[in-house]
């Protein structure tokens, strides 16, 4: 089958229902977590707003538009290499500079939801993985690697979402040597459902936070605040991960999308 063939039949296969979009974002709004940082830092992302310019009304009788303030992390978001001083030397580590081909890749999903519900704290080690792949088959080079924790579950309660307390955040994450061993697969990025890519605990590992530190090292990419993960299989389905093209942004919030076939 050529490869027109197979575009030809993924678009009808969409078309009749065959293959299922499944939203794996959070709604964008002023009541959307937000990572907030340790006091010792100046700066923090403000919540977002939006401001109705118009709607049908004296200010526009004919249309109805916003305007907003957003953070580029805000939501469910996308890390590019430059938002880590590991990967700041990237000619093409910004979201208006990055490679658009690597954005839409096979996801392997990672199904940790029973045991971070038993520890807040869990880590996902390089062996769970190769537990997982020994059940699910290996890790393609240009794959996105999802954890699932089923913590999107947690959105509309703020407090609950990020789960501070005065030792700091508690979210379940990866340790450095799983981040490693997904780099050396070849990985085209690594996401969670949690405010960040890293565990709560993670600015006390080695590195600290591997998540950021690793991956934008190796010009890779980070997703974060994921939902509905629990509507993907652990292979099989396609992840689409496209952050606006910012002016040496960043990071972008994004609208993140799994084709999934359907049975």
């Amino acid at each position: 089958m050529s490869a027109a063939d197979v575009v030809s039949k993924l678009g009808s296969m969409l078309a009749s229902g065959g293959v299922e979009v499944v939203d794996c974002s959070g709604v964008l709004g002023p009541e959307t977590p937000i990572l907030q940082l340790p006091p010792d830092f100046a700066k923090n992302t403000p919540k977002v707003e939006i401001h109705k310019i118009s709607e049908y009304d004296s200010d526009g009788p004919f249309f109805a538009w916003n305007w907003m303030v957003l953070g580029e992390h805000s939501g469910t978001h996308f890390d590019a290499p430059h938002h880590w001083i590991t990967g700041k030397d990237y000619p093409d580590g910004y979201t208006d500079s990055l490679d658009v081909q690597r954005l839409v890749a096979p996801v392997n999903v990672i199904d940790c939801s029973e045991q971070a519900q038993e520890d807040e704290d869990f880590l996902l080690t390089a062996k769970g993985v190769q537990e997982w792949e020994s059940q699910h088959g290996e890790i393609g080079a240009g794959e996105w690697v999802v954890m699932r924790t089923d913590w999107d579950k947690r959105v509309n309660d703020e407090a609950k979402f990020l789960n501070a307390d005065e030792t700091g955040p508690h979210s379940p994450g990866p340790t450095p040597d799983c981040i490693e061993y997904l780099l050396s697969k070849k990985i085209v990025g690594w996401g969670t459902q949690c405010i960040g890519t890293d565990a709560g605990q993670a600015g006390g590992m080695e590195p600290p936070y591997p998540a950021h530190n690793l991956l934008h090292r190796d010009n890779c990419f980070g997703l974060a605040s994921l939902a509905n993960l629990d509507k993907l299989p652990a292979k099989g389905a396609i992840l689409i991960a496209a952050p606006l093209k910012i002016k040496n942004g960043t990071g972008s919030p994004i609208r993140a999308l799994a084709l999934v076939p359907k049975g």
